[in-house]
Formats: C-alpha cells, structure tokens, sequence
C-alpha cells in the first residue's frame, strides 16, 4: 500500500482537534544544502508529524523530520506526477480538516515558482489556518555558489526570474521577450534546460547580442553542483556536449561572466576555512 493511500492513525487529542482545522506550513527547504535551511525550518521539521515533500527535497534535508512522522511524497517532474496539483492541494487540505498539522515542503522558496501562491489560496479559501517559512531560492543559492552576484552596480541593476516551461501544448514558449532582452539586467530562468535553444535564440531576435554572457548551473549548493559557461550563442550547443540536465537555473547577462572570476577564490577561500 502506497503511502498516499495508507490511513494514518489518530490518537484521542488529535480526534477532538478535528472540529477545527490544523495548521498548515508552506515551508521552503532552500537551493539543496541543508546548511542553507532557516532555523525555522530545521526546527519544523524535527517537530513535524505529516510532511508532504517535492521532488528537489533532498535526503539531507528529510533527515530532519522524525522518522515516526509521516513522509508523503508527492513529486513532480516532466513527464511523471505522482499526484497533479489539484490532488496535493485535496490531500493537505484533507489532513487538515482531519485535526493533523502539516508540514508541506517544498523546494527553494515557496512563492518562487514552487506554486505555493496556488496552494496559499486554496487554504484561504477553505478556512485552513496556514504559514509561510520562506527559504533560500535556487536562484540566490546558485549565484552566492557560482560567483555570480544577480545584481551589480557595474554590470545589473535589475534581475528578472521567469520559467523556460512550455505551455500545455507542449510547443508554446509564451515569455515576455522584449522585456528579457533589455539591457544591464540579470535573467534568471527556471526549468529552462530542455528550451534553451529557443530561449537564446529568442533572446538574440529581440535584441541582445549574440555574445551575451550566459551559463548553465546544474545542482547549485549540492556536492556536485556545476556551471557551464558561454553566450547566448555557444550555451545551447555546450550544454549539450555536457549533457546538463535539470534541476539546472539559466543566468543570462555581464554578470555570468564574474564566474570565472569569483568562483575560484570561492573555492580557495573555502578550502582555506577547512
């Protein structure tokens, strides 16, 4: 029996609560390093009883939660949901109303593209109590790892995120592109591995150079994290031959190019502290 569909067991205080819902917390698990959590987090965690986690939840971070408590999975990635995003909200909002609090664990920061906005409403909505623990986004993780500062008095003075996901179709990439083009701004996207071409290509028509500065950081915070460095013209072409995969951001604008600058003395500075 799958974890989805076991009951879970109640003792008497949790049945008497259950005239009232039970609070949920949205809580963001941060870029993958489970040093890079809040304290607040870590302690919900190790107090948590139901924790329903994504897919970029990593081991480290799960390690956390008692093992007595429930571990719900319910992931998604391209191609494979265990359940669609109606049925994670009707099973959080089922624990609730069933007097159990909930931890739900997501990935990065929930209102960064981790559909807690969605998920904040439906709670509203139906009257469950509800918290947000923000986290540390991958976007924040992947600069301070990667050496590459979103913002930079010389080089951005603005940072734009947006999602490289296509639309339902499965064809569409509808992106305000005019505005991603603007000049003197980092642009962040997430889950854009698999239409990289396009972006860049798109990126070009509407006006930045070719030789934008652009890269590719795959895994950002984790051990094995790595960046993949070139242009808006050579990035398609050398993520290929590297064969980057996702979970993996693209950081387009002068900034990505202090990469190869910040990211060794990062390195040697933290090979000095050990």
């Amino acid at each position: 029996m799958s974890a989805l569909n076991e009951p879970l067991r109640f003792d008497a205080r949790t049945l008497l609560a259950a005239t009232r819902p039970a609070k949920v917390t949205l809580v963001g698990a941060g870029p993958g390093d489970p040093e890079l959590l809040t304290l607040k987090a870590a302690r919900l965690l190790r107090e948590a009883r139901v924790v329903l986690y994504d897919h970029l939840v990593g081991n480290e971070v799960l390690d956390l939660v008692p093992k007595q408590a429930h571990r719900i999975y319910v992931g998604k990635q391209s191609g494979c949901h265990t359940l669609s995003q109606e049925g994670i909200i009707e099973l959080m909002l089922r624990l609730a109303r069933s007097g159990r609090p909930v931890v739900r664990l997501k990935g990065g920061d929930p209102f960064i593209f981790g559909r807690g906005g969605e998920e904040a409403q439906a709670l509203a909505e139906a009257g469950v109590p509800f918290e947000v623990i923000p986290g540390i986004s991958a976007a924040q993780g992947a600069a301070a790892s990667a050496g590459m500062p979103l913002t930079h008095r010389d080089h951005a003075c603005s940072v734009v995120f947006t999602t490289g996901h296509l639309r339902g179709d499965g064809r569409t990439l509808d992106l305000d592109w005019e505005l991603l083009a603007r000049p003197r701004q980092t642009v962040v996207i997430y889950m854009g591995v698999a239409t990289l071409p396009i972006i860049c290509e798109q990126l070009i028509r509407h006006g930045l150079p070719p030789d934008t500065p652009a890269a590719v950081v795959e895994r950002a915070t984790r051990p094995d994290e790595r960046t993949v460095d070139g242009t808006l013209e050579t990035l398609p072409a050398l993520a290929h031959v590297h064969e980057v995969r996702s979970p993996a951001l693209i950081v387009i604008g002068a900034v990505a190019a202090l990469h190869a600058v910040l990211a060794p003395a990062v390195v040697a500075s933290s090979c000095r502290d050990d």
